[in-house]
């Protein structure tokens, strides 16, 4: 029991409440500038703010990107050049953790025309049925070797709806 509770952290300090959860996107240096234009013309994706690196080599053409803040589907997310980052940019292929972020609209084939028009692309698709109905996604990766999975919201079957 203790050690269950020691993993659990139970007994210990009180819970701390977190206002927000912000991924960020870690791309290659000076590239982040580049990801922003692309997630606003694929995505829709609205730049609430950006700040640069405070520390930057004169002969640098442009800033490097601290953190620029977007907004998609109502979720922050963080973009920003890795540049002296405290950890390093995973490459998808081949090492670091695998993510993807999942975009949920009605218009699945229009959302991934305009990311493949933007520079995306299309890794494949796939109609999944799910407890409670049948949802239709497709995949796209960004050119800065992200994965988005679009997928519209799940049909809920006749069964499912009479319930």
């Amino acid at each position: 029991m203790a050690h269950t509770e020691a993993q659990n952290g139970g007994g210990a300090a009180p819970p701390v409440v977190f206002t927000a959860a912000k991924p960020q996107l870690m791309v290659d240096a000076p590239r982040a500038s580049d990801a922003v234009a692309f997630y606003k013309a694929a995505f829709g994706a609205e730049e609430l703010g950006r700040s640069f690196h405070p520390k930057r080599k004169a002969d640098q053409e442009a800033p490097l990107v601290l953190s620029s803040q977007i907004v998609l589907a109502g979720l922050a997310i963080l973009v920003s050049d890795n540049a002296d980052a405290p950890f390093p940019a995973a490459e998808p292929e081949t090492k670091g953790t695998k993510s993807a972020i999942v975009l949920e609209t009605e218009e699945v084939d229009l959302a991934v025309a305009n990311a493949v028009k933007a520079g995306a692309i299309l890794e494949g698709g796939e109609v999944a049925e799910t407890d409670g109905g049948v949802r239709a996604e497709k995949v796209v990766v960004d050119p800065f070797g992200f994965t988005w999975i679009i997928s519209a919201p799940v049909k809920k079957s006749a069964e499912v709806e009479e319930a």
